[in-house]
C-alpha cells in the first residue's frame, strides 16, 4: 500500500482556498462597481 502524499494534498487544499478567495474578491469588486452605478440613477430619478 503506498504511503499518503501529504504535501500534495496540502498543496491542493491551498490552491482551492486561493481560488475561492480570488472568486470572492472578484464578486466583491464587481458588486462594489455595480452598486454605485445602479444606486445613483435611482436617487436621481426619485428627486425628479
Amino acid at each position: 500500500m503506498p504511503k499518503p502524499n501529504y504535501p500534495f494534498e496540502k498543496r491542493q487544499r491551498e490552491l482551492e482556498k486561493k481560488k475561492k478567495k480570488e472568486e470572492k474578491a472578484q464578486r466583491k469588486s464587481a458588486a462594489a462597481e455595480a452598486a454605485p452605478a445602479n444606486a445613483v440613477p435611482e436617487v436621481v430619478q426619485e428627486h425628479r
